[in-house]
């Protein structure tokens, strides 16, 4: 039996009230290369039954990241979580709290987004930090269009080693907004010349360190560059753990810092949900988007927590909104929390060297495999090679032989040119027979 919500009499009667003459025309901002031309080739309807075994059996056909030497970053890494993470974040106190709006019921909701904020802005180097925002490609986005209130200007400059899918992100955001978005070439060896590119037509430079390529790069000279033309420099990382070793960006003269939390409290769990980091100067504070949490005190004089400036991140006039996605990651921020307040600024200290020398391992025995090129000069736990012949087949080909060896280029930056480029991730997960299964399966697979 088939079920039909709406004849045609009621959608024509929906378009109708809304004044859009068919369905298609409610698409017309979708780019229209995006579209499907004709429908999805689908097989007739199915059992629930039939349906859970036929994707046991197509899930039985993936290597999982528990089961093999786990190489893969681009964005999204294996660490450790220990189990009180979980097991804390179940607490009731933190777990059921109410939304903070109403702050009389949810101070423990309120009090772990003012420790979260606090972390935050530690690891960056800024002033204030906001309560999380969905993940790092958004919170991406958010910073330029915050850069571009503040500046007056229209106009963001990419840099080539920005993560390909933050970068899309921010394109898709500013095609929409009408903003304009100049995106270098992409730069394998962080050799680009950045500040030669800013003008004062500009309102912010996105880079990031390390960058999708696993370089490390120093931010001083280009925001030196970015405010003697009256642009915002925002920095950006995909892997919070590197924080825990590297200088800062707000240490380099960075004036928004946005990333990726999800190394610290969140497992890969398919993609998502993870955890946006947005931190900035005080002087930005008033235009800075999401929720803020501040202490103050109650009635009798008691410590208290409450949104500060706005008891809300939605706001009722679009022009006037600091935020484009009103949303955040309220549990994996308290995931983060919990796993950092775990660690401590020793724990992350020692992990993030730990990271270091297990990547700086893995590279020094990939330098002695003929046909194998390390492109990085310098890196934090994740590294590009290159390879002969093409690296996805590569990668398929040591997957046959149970290793996951990292993210071939070419699924990033499709037809750009890198098909023989390899990204490797190691963290401190990866023990010596990983790299001796890694090693040995790369040689058997060129």
């Amino acid at each position: 039996m088939r079920y039909h919500p709406l004849s045609e009499a009621d959608r024509s009667a929906m378009l109708a009230t809304i004044g859009v003459p068919s369905v298609d025309a409610l698409y017309a901002d979708a780019p229209p290369e995006t579209l499907l031309k004709t429908p999805l080739d689908l097989p007739n309807g199915k059992s629930e039954l039939d349906v859970e075994r036929f994707f046991a059996r197509l899930a039985a056909r993936n290597l999982p990241a528990s089961r093999a030497p786990f190489f893969v970053g681009a964005g999204a890494y294996k660490h450790h979580i220990p189990a009180s993470v979980d097991h804390l974040i179940q607490r009731s106190e933190f777990l059921t709290s109410y939304t903070p709006y109403q702050p009389e019921i949810s101070q423990g909701t309120l009090q772990y987004l003012f420790e979260f904020q606090t972390q935050v802005a530690l690891l960056t180097g800024m002033e204030v930090a906001n309560a999380s925002m969905y993940d790092g490609s958004t919170a991406t986005a958010e910073a330029v269009l915050m850069a571009h209130r503040l500046t007056k200007r229209r106009k963001a400059l990419l840099s080539g080693g920005l993560h390909p899918h933050y970068a899309e992100v921010v394109r898709t955001v500013s095609r929409l907004a009408e903003d304009d978005v100049e995106t270098m070439a992409p730069d394998v060896r962080a050799v680009e010349d950045l500040a030669a590119q800013i003008d004062d037509t500009l309102s912010c430079v996105v880079v990031q360190t390390p960058d999708v390529f696993g370089n490390l790069r120093d931010l001083t000279e280009i925001a030196q560059a970015c405010h003697r033309h009256g642009a915002l420099l925002i920095a950006v990382f995909t892997e919070v753990v590197s924080l825990g070793l590297l200088k800062s960006p707000g240490a380099m003269g960075a004036d928004i810092v946005v990333g990726e939390g999800q190394s610290i409290g969140n497992a890969l769990n398919f993609g998502g949900p993870y955890v946006g980091l947005f931190a900035t100067r005080h002087e930005f504070l008033r235009q800075t988007p999401g929720r803020l949490a501040g202490e103050s005190v109650d009635a009798d004089g008691r410590r208290s927590y409450v949104l500060t400036l706005s008891t809300r991140e939605q706001h009722i006039r679009r022009d006037k909104a600091t935020s484009n996605i009103c949303t955040n990651s309220g549990l994996c921020a308290l995931a983060f929390t919990i796993h950092l307040t775990l660690l401590g600024e020793t724990g992350l200290t020692r992990l993030a060297r730990v990271n270091h020398a297990n990547a700086a391992l893995l590279a020094e025995m990939l330098a002695d495999v003929p046909q194998v090129e390390l492109l990085n000069e310098s890196f934090f736990n994740e590294f590009t090679l290159r390879v002969t012949g093409d690296a996805a087949a590569l990668v398929e080909n040591m997957a046959a032989r149970g290793v996951l060896a990292g993210v071939p280029v070419s699924r990033l930056l499709p037809g750009a040119g890198l098909d023989d480029l390899l990204i490797v991730a190691s963290t401190e997960v990866n023990t010596n027979e990983d790299r001796d299964a890694f090693v040995a399966a790369l040689k058997e697979s060129l």
